[in-house]
C-alpha cells in the first residue's frame, strides 16, 4: 500500500479525510552507531507519526512504530534508523521532494490543503527546496548582458540575456555592491561583450569594475521616456491654466501627444494641429520632442552626435527647464549613449518585464520577493535550454558529385559521442514566460 519496502504494514484506519497506516520496520540485524557492536537489545518502543504522500484524495498519515535499543558493549541506548522519513519534518522524504516541486506551480495554500499541514510548513519546506535549486543553478554567461531594474515593493536588479531574450537573474536590490557580487561570480564572465542598462551610475561602476572588456550601452528606450516625460510636464504646467472642457479634452488627447507625428492618423493630425494653434508652447514642446526622437533616426554615430547638439541648441529658454534632465543625462552619459549606434542593443524585452512582474505579484496576492523571484526561476516550463551540439540541417543539393566525394571519404567506425557537452540553459524565456501568464499557466496564489 505505501511501495515502501523497509516497512510492514500491521493496520490501517480509514475516515473521510484520512488514511491512517500503522507500521513497522521490517526486522534487521542493529548495529550500535556508537561503537558498532551487534550486541544490542530491545529497550522500548515508541509511535512516531509521519505524513505522506496524499492517496485516493485523502492525508495519509504513516505511524511508525520505532525501536529503542540499549547495546550491551558500551552500554548506550540508541533509536533504530527511520528509512525513507525526514525526522525533521516529520514526512517521507518522497513527500518533502513533492512538496518543493508543487509550491513552485500551485499556491502554497492549496498544497498545504491537500498535505493536511498547515501553510507555514509548506513555506519553509518551499525554502529550503528553493535553496536547494539555487545550489544546483547555473545559467550560461551571455554575450549582450542586460543589466535593468523592477520594482517589488523596492527597485530590484534583473540580469538578462538580451540576445536569446530570457533572465539569467532577479538580485534583491540595485546596490553597487550587490551587483558587483553577482557579475563576479559568472562563469566565462570574460565572454560578455556588451551591456545594456538604464542611466543608475552602480550599473556602470559595476560593469567597469568586473566586466572591463564589455561595452556598456544606455538603452535607447530610457532616454527616450526622458522626452516624453519633459513633454508631459509642459502639458500638465499648461492644463492647470485651462476652462475645465479644455482640460478634459487636453487630458483625452494626451495619447497623440506621445505619438510619434509619422505614426498618425488624419484625425489625430487635426487634433494636433488644432491644440499647436491655441497654444504654441505646447506645439513647441511637441517638435522638440519629435526632433529629440529623429536623433535616433541617425544612421551613425557622428549624425547623432551632430543632431543632438543642433537639437541642444533649439531649446528656448521657456522649454529649457523641462527638457534640461535630458541635457544633463547626455553630458554624464555621453559615450554609453552614443554606443547604441555602433551596436543597436536594447533592453526592450527587460522592459516589459517589469509590467508583468507587477501582474504576477498581484496574482500572488502579494508574494515575497523570494517566492517570486523562485516562481519565475524555476517554475518548469518557462525555462530555454539548448543542446551544445548543433542539430541536424540538411544541406544544399546544388553539388551533388562533391557530397559523393565527401561520403567515400567517410569511417564506418563505431561513433564517438562527446558526452562532456552539457545541455545549455539560457534563463527563463521572457516570451514563453508571457504565454503563461495570459493563458493563466503561471503559478498563482
Amino acid at each position: 500500500m505505501l511501495s515502501l519496502p523497509q516497512y510492514r504494514v500491521l493496520k490501517v484506519d480509514e475516515n473521510e479525510h484520512d488514511y491512517h497506516i500503522f507500521t513497522e520496520i521490517e526486522a534487521e540485524r542493529v548495529a550500535c552507531p556508537h561503537c558498532r557492536s551487534l550486541k544490542v537489545h530491545r529497550w522500548g518502543t515508541r509511535e512516531l507519526l509521519f505524513k505522506d504522500l496524499p492517496m485516493h484524495g485523502k492525508h495519509v498519515g504513516m505511524y511508525v512504530r520505532a525501536r529503542r535499543m540499549r547495546c550491551e558493549e558500551c552500554g548506550r541506548t540508541f533509536q533504530e534508523n527511520l528509512p525513507a522519513l525526514a525526522e525533521k519534518r516529520l514526512m517521507t522524504h518522497r513527500l518533502v521532494r513533492w512538496i518543493g516541486q508543487q509550491s513552485l506551480k500551485r499556491p502554497f495554500t492549496s498544497v498545504a490543503e491537500e498535505v493536511g499541514v498547515d501553510e507555514g510548513t509548506i513555506r519553509n519546506i518551499f525554502r529550503d527546496y528553493v535553496n536547494e535549486l539555487e545550489a544546483q543553478f547555473e545559467v550560461e554567461t551571455p554575450k549582450w548582458l542586460g543589466i535593468d531594474e523592477i520594482h517589488i515593493v523596492r527597485p530590484r536588479c534583473v540580469v538578462a540575456n538580451i540576445e536569446s531574450k530570457t533572465i539569467v537573474n532577479i538580485l534583491p536590490d540595485r546596490n553597487k555592491k550587490t551587483v558587483v557580487s553577482y557579475l563576479s561570480t559568472l562563469p566565462q564572465r570574460k565572454r560578455v561583450r556588451y551591456v545594456t542598462m538604464d542611466m543608475w551610475a552602480p550599473y556602470r561602476d559595476a560593469s567597469r569594475a568586473v566586466l572591463p572588456q564589455a561595452t556598456a550601452i544606455v538603452d535607447k528606450f530610457h532616454v527616450l521616456r526622458m522626452a516624453n516625460t519633459a513633454m508631459e510636464q509642459i502639458r500638465k504646467g499648461l492644463r492647470s491654466s485651462l476652462p475645465i472642457r479644455q482640460r478634459r479634452g487636453l487630458m483625452h488627447d494626451r495619447f497623440i501627444l506621445l505619438k510619434r507625428e509619422h505614426e498618425l492618423t488624419a484625425q489625430e493630425r487635426f487634433l494636433l494641429d488644432n491644440w499647436r494653434s491655441l497654444h504654441p508652447a505646447l506645439g513647441e514642446a511637441y517638435r522638440l520632442k519629435e526632433d529629440f526622437f529623429a536623433i535616433y533616426d541617425a544612421p551613425s554615430k557622428i549624425e547623432a552626435q551632430r543632431r543632438y547638439h543642433a537639437w541642444e541648441g533649439s531649446i528656448g529658454q521657456t522649454m529649457r527647464s523641462a527638457f534640461s534632465p535630458i541635457v544633463t543625462a547626455w553630458g554624464n552619459w555621453h559615450n554609453e549613449i552614443l554606443s547604441y549606434f555602433d551596436h543597436p542593443i536594447t533592453n526592450a524585452y527587460t522592459e516589459s518585464l517589469n509590467n508583468l512582474i507587477r501582474v504576477m505579484n498581484r496574482i500572488g496576492r502579494g508574494y515575497s520577493f523570494e517566492a517570486l523571484r523562485a516562481k519565475i526561476l524555476f517554475t518548469e516550463g518557462p525555462s530555454k535550454h539548448e543542446s551544445a551540439r548543433p542539430k541536424f540541417e540538411r544541406v544544399s543539393r546544388r553539388e551533388p558529385f562533391i557530397a559523393m566525394r565527401a561520403m567515400s571519404a567517410l569511417s564506418y567506425d563505431v561513433p564517438i559521442w562527446d558526452d562532456d557537452e552539457p545541455e545549455r540553459n539560457l534563463g527563463v524565456d521572457i516570451p514563453r514566460l508571457v504565454e503563461m501568464i495570459e493563458s493563466g499557466r503561471f503559478p498563482a496564489e
